[in-house]
C-alpha cells in the first residue's frame, strides 16, 4: 500500500539529540578548529538531510490516484498535511543555510570558534523547534495512515454493500477461503474488509463495507462520505445484497431505499442480491444466494466479474 512504506517520523526532540550527540562524537575525533567545524558539519547536515527525509518519504498528493486521495483526506487533512510537509521541508533549508553561515565564520581562535558553534547549535535547534508541532501532526498522520486497507485502484473491484447482518462479510469471508485472508482495517466507527479472489489468473477484490454503506447517504458523517466518494471511485462494480426474510432486523423497503441510493451514488453497474435465499426469495432480484446451503456462490461470483469486464493490459 502506498503509505505503509512511510517510516516512522522522529520528534524535534529525538532529531536534536541525534544531531547534537553525533556531533559530539564528531568533535572529538578532531582538535582546535577542526572539532568545531566537525561538529557544525555533522549537526548541520543530520538536521538538514534528517528533515528532509520526513518530506520525500510521503508520496506527492498530486500524483495520488483519486481513490487513495480522498481515502487519505477522509483520515486526515491533507492540505494540513501538506502545510506540515512544507513547514518541515523549510525547515531542512534553514539549518543547511545555518550550517554553511557559520562555516564561513569559524575562523580565528579556538574559543572564538567555540562560541559561535554553540550559537549556531541554538540556532539549530531553534529552527527545528518551530517545527516541532509539525513533525508531530505528520507522525500521528503516517500512523493512522499506514493501516489502510490495501484496496488497489488499477485491480478489478467488487465493492458489497447493504444493511448490517444481511450476509456481507460471510460471503467476503467464504469467498477468499479463510477469514485470516480478510483483512479488516478500522475506519473510525467503521470498518472496510478486503479479501481477493481469483479467475482465469485474474486477482479481484472484494470489499467488504461493514458500517459505511448500510444507511442513507444524508445520515453518513463527513468522514463516511468521503470514504464513500473514495470507494466510488475504486469500485468497478457494486453488489447490493438485500434479506428478504428480514431476519436482518431491517424491512425490506429500507433495504431497497439504500439499493437505489447506491444505484444513483455509483456510477457503476449495480446488482440486486438477495441473500439467506434458503429462508427466503421473496424478491425481485439478479441473483440469489444462500451461504448457508452453498447455493449460488459461483454463479454470483461467474456474474461479477462479468459485470466488471476487466481486460488485462498485454504486452
Amino acid at each position: 500500500m502506498i503509505f505503509e512504506d512511510i517510516p516512522t517520523t522522529p520528534t524535534a526532540e529525538e532529531l536534536i539529540d541525534r544531531a547534537f550527540s553525533r556531533a559530539t562524537r564528531a568533535g572529538r575525533a578532531q582538535s582546535g578548529l577542526d572539532a568545531q567545524e566537525s561538529m557544525l558539519q555533522t549537526a548541520g547536515n543530520i538536521l538538514s538531510d534528517n528533515l528532509e527525509n520526513v518530506v520525500t518519504s510521503w508520496p506527492d498528493f498530486d500524483t495520488l490516484d483519486p481513490f487513495y486521495y480522498e481515502l487519505a483526506d477522509a483520515i486526515v487533512d491533507v492540505d494540513a498535511v501538506r502545510k506540515s510537509l512544507s513547514n518541515v521541508g523549510w525547515a531542512s533549508k534553514q539549518t543547511d543555510a545555518i550550517k554553511r553561515e557559520y562555516q564561513g565564520r569559524l575562523r580565528g581562535n579556538v574559543e572564538t570558534a567555540r562560541k559561535l558553534r554553540k550559537q549556531a547549535f541554538a540556532r539549530l535547534a531553534d529552527i527545528v523547534e518551530e517545527v516541532e508541532d509539525d513533525l508531530e501532526r505528520l507522525g500521528a498522520a503516517r500512523d493512522e495512515l499506514k493501516v489502510l486497507p490495501d484496496i488497489r485502484p488499477d485491480e478489478p473491484t467488487i465493492v458489497v454493500a447493504g444493511f448490517p447482518n444481511v450476509g456481507k462479510s460471510t460471503f467476503v469471508n467464504h469467498v477468499t477461503n479463510a477469514r485470516h485472508e480478510t483483512a479488516s482495517y478500522p475506519f473510525t466507527t467503521t470498518r472496510i474488509g478486503v479479501g481477493h479472489f481469483t479467475r482465469e489468473h485474474i486477482r479481484y477484490q472484494l470489499v467488504d463495507t461493514p458500517g459505511l454503506l448500510d444507511r442513507e447517504h444524508e445520515e453518513r458523517n463527513e468522514i463516511e462520505l468521503q470514504a464513500e466518494s473514495a470507494l466510488a471511485h475504486a469500485a468497478d462494480t457494486v453488489l447490493v445484497f438485500v434479506d428478504a426474510s428480514g431476519a436482518c432486523g431491517y424491512p425490506l423497503d429500507d433495504q431497497l431505499a439504500l439499493r437505489d441510493a447506491v444505484r444513483d451514488r455509483f456510477d457503476t453497474p449495480v446488482a440486486t442480491v438477495c441473500t439467506k435465499a434458503d429462508r427466503s426469495r421473496d424478491l425481485d432480484a439478479d441473483h440469489y444466494l444462500s451461504v448457508e446451503d452453498d447455493e449460488g456462490i459461483e454463479e454470483l461470483l461467474d456474474a461479477a466479474v462479468e459485470m466488471v469486464g476487466y481486460e488485462p493490459e498485454l504486452p
